[in-house]
């Protein structure tokens, strides 16, 4: 689970650097176009990122993905960082954003007690900061870690310092990290965290997903129970062009975990997690954006690898 940590961060800063400046100077318009070519590059090129694409895509289709398929996988996953570009720097006009269950939210916030927001790799979790419109009196920060998105971490400082202040870094002691979600859940914030994949030596447990086990960090559950937060599921799912659904639902009110039954209630919530980002992503594929072993069947291994030769005759991935 823990080898997606090995593989270099998609993009760089260069690259990061390019999609900026075009998307704030040349346009959201010319800033799409540009991304055609950059995704043919990138499933050429990207070997191990185009067997996970197509190893996932096999699981939702029941069926080998063609290469047309590889290809707007990849282009949503590059339309949400360039996206990223414009919902970092506010411009929220560029977007259709469609809310569903912001009453199920609204109704967790109003205790006044903060909210632990549960996130995956699906979609634009960025795209959830619209609810800076809905409710200005709500702050929102997000646990990221830091050193394993190098480029990105400046992109957010280069486009809002103050948003990138408010991020509580991941790769802290996880006393510190625990400490600093519970000063801002104290102050009524909403802390986001992403639930699909595990650091370092984290505990996990194993869920269904389209048919295979994975494993799922349950830290989330864990932090919920310890600083007695309610946990609710939120989801931005890119629905091309300028659309995005955002989806919240509440997973659990009040999450208590006995000791006795730790590993049985862990596993469950984990099921549960597993069972709703399945649901959303039956309704758009095209979203996951884990370009890993997610399964861990050795997709990056010589052997696995002997069958798929490639997109184009003699391509080196």
């Amino acid at each position: 689970m823990t080898q997606w940590r090995g593989r270099p961060e998609g993009g760089g800063h260069f690259a990061l650097w390019l999609i900026r400046s075009i998307g704030l100077h040349a346009g959201r318009r010319v800033a799409r176009l540009i991304l055609f070519p950059i995704t043919l590059y990138f499933v050429l090129r990207r070997g191990p990122e185009r067997r996970a694409s197509r190893a996932y895509l096999t699981r939702v289709f029941g069926r080998r993905p063609n290469f047309w398929q590889l290809l707007v996988h990849v282009h949503y996953f590059a339309s949400t960082i360039l996206d990223r570009v414009y919902l970092l720097s506010g411009k929220m006009q560029h977007f259709d954003l469609r809310v569903h269950g912001l009453e199920e939210l609204d109704s967790q916030v109003d205790r006044g007690c903060g909210v632990l927001l549960l996130g995956a790799h699906i979609g634009s979790f960025e795209a959830l900061r619209v609810l800076s419109q809905q409710r200005p009196e709500i702050r929102l920060r997000v646990l990221l870690d830091k050193q394993q998105t190098p480029a990105m971490t400046e992109l957010l400082h280069a486009l809002n310092p103050e948003m990138a202040a408010s991020v509580i870094h991941a790769g802290q002691d996880s006393t510190a990290v625990v400490l600093a979600m519970r000063e801002a859940a104290e102050q009524g914030a909403l802390v986001g965290i992403l639930g699909d994949r595990a650091r370092g030596q984290e505990a996990t447990q194993r869920a269904t997903l389209f048919g295979g086990e994975a494993e799922f960090p349950v830290a989330p559950y864990q932090i919920a129970a310890v600083l007695k937060l309610p946990l609710v599921l939120a989801i931005g799912l890119y629905r091309g062009g300028n659309r995005y659904d955002l989806h919240f639902e509440v997973l659990h009110e009040s999450l208590r975990i006995e000791r006795r039954q730790r590993d049985v209630q862990l596993q469950a919530c984990a099921a549960q997690f597993a069972a709703r980002l399945e649901h959303y992503l039956r309704i758009d594929p095209y979203n996951w954006f884990n370009f890993y072993d997610f399964w861990n069947e050795k997709l990056e291994a010589p052997a696995a690898a002997a069958g798929d030769t490639g997109v184009q005759p003699g391509e080196r991935a």
